[in-house]
């Protein structure tokens, strides 16, 4: 963006206002909103942010993506070469007297997010290179796990006009549990890479910056906000790390993208936002959008969440018959099913893994995908046959 960093212990004072949390001078609260979880679902509140966090329930909220104030410390206008001048955030709501004064604010919403998450609750935060340093560390000092961390490299970044820096064109999200002892989180693995053409997903994401219809704008035609950020990036973070139905907090709505893309994917929000006119906009967005069916959006099975089928299950379901042979997808390594769910090879008996390996001299094997069975004069892989008996047994239950 080609911006000068003012000195961290020696900034000039500047007026705090908006996001700022209690930072700010006599927080404006715009309504009075009640304290339960309930009653302000799928609602914006409008408020500080601190103060209203604080009024939240605790282990209250499965999700929570957060795009605070990223303190770009600008110093004056940035022009382009032409003298025209760019649209760069210089609300007030950016700005902080001192790095002190932002990582004191920086510490306090991330306290009271802490406090509101469910155990097995979530935190996406993201930031650039101004602030997103200065956040993480103080995730670890509160107690949070960081899971990964998320570049989003921008299709469309604006130049460096100054030609004085490389072209800033990404931005970095953390991606952090509230411990490291919270094992149960959301992430929908297998959706992830199967949307990924069956490769696994990975942590640098290209998006395009949010353009065209999808900006919102004022009555003027210029930006309603100057960081709104593009729904699919919304939308990959609430499928990847959400199931329908949960509650996704936002504590800096803005015009609530967040809350377009949960009413869309089947989730809920609470958004807080303190500007009424980002409010309003918000508003607004989200009861234009219509919500997905729910097959379209229903989470898919997690692998580690189905039913364990043993081996001898399928042989007992009658889709394996003891002394029949099984065979590797080029048939090369054989194997002879026997009655207790073992196989045999040679002189070697053991399970379906063992044996896989065994054959093909490897550490380790997955025997369902590894071993096929003769059907109809082609080699059917052994795992169709353990889905049917998971299938059969799910809808007994």
């Amino acid at each position: 963006m080609g911006t000068q960093r003012t000195a961290a212990a020696g900034a000039f004072a500047r007026k705090l206002v908006s996001r700022t949390g209690s930072i700010a001078p006599a927080p404006r609260i715009g309504r009075v909103f009640p304290t339960a979880v309930g009653t302000t679902r799928d609602k914006i509140i409008e408020s500080d942010c601190l103060t209203a966090l604080r009024s939240l329930p605790s282990a209250s909220v499965d999700l929570v993506f957060a795009d605070p104030p990223y303190n770009l410390q600008l110093e004056g206008a940035l022009s382009r070469p032409d003298q025209s001048v760019v649209d760069a955030v210089d609300d007030d709501w950016d700005k902080f007297a001192s790095f002190a004064a932002y990582d004191a604010f920086t510490r306090a919403w991330l306290g009271e997010v802490r406090r509101v998450m469910k155990p097995n609750a979530t935190l996406w935060v993201i930031g650039s290179y101004h602030n997103i340093f200065r956040v993480g560390a103080t995730l670890q000092d509160l107690g949070y796990w960081i899971l990964n961390d998320v570049v989003w490299r921008k299709a469309n970044p604006m130049p460096n006009f100054r030609g004085r820096r490389f072209t800033n064109a990404h931005e970095t999200l953390i991606w952090a549990s509230r411990s490291a002892e919270a094992k149960g989180y959301t992430f929908h693995y297998e959706a992830m890479k199967a949307g990924n053409d069956d490769l696994q997903m990975r942590s640098d994401w290209l998006f395009p910056l949010c353009t065209g219809d999808e900006r919102l704008k004022d009555e003027a035609g210029r930006k309603a906000h100057p960081t709104q950020k593009p729904e699919a990036l919304l939308s990959r973070i609430l499928l990847a790390a959400s199931n329908p139905g949960d509650l996704v907090l936002d504590p800096f709505f803005g015009t609530g993208t967040t809350g377009a893309v949960a009413r869309r994917l089947g989730r809920h929000f609470v958004g807080i936002e303190r500007e009424p006119a980002y409010a309003e906009a918000a508003r607004r967005r989200i009861a234009a959008i219509e919500p997905l069916a729910a097959d379209a959006v229903a989470a898919a099975p997690a692998k580690r969440n189905e039913v364990r089928i043993p081996f001898l299950s399928v042989i007992e379901a009658g889709h394996l018959s003891p002394g029949e042979e099984l065979s590797c997808a080029s048939g090369r390594h054989r194997a002879l099913v026997r009655a207790d769910g073992t196989l045999l090879a040679g002189p070697a008996i053991g399970s379906i893994h063992k044996i896989g390996a065994l054959v093909q001299g490897l550490p380790a094997c997955n025997g369902w995908t590894f071993w096929h069975a003769e059907r109809g004069g082609t080699r059917q892989v052994i795992d169709t046959f353990r889905a049917e008996v998971r299938n059969s047994l799910q809808a007994q239950l």
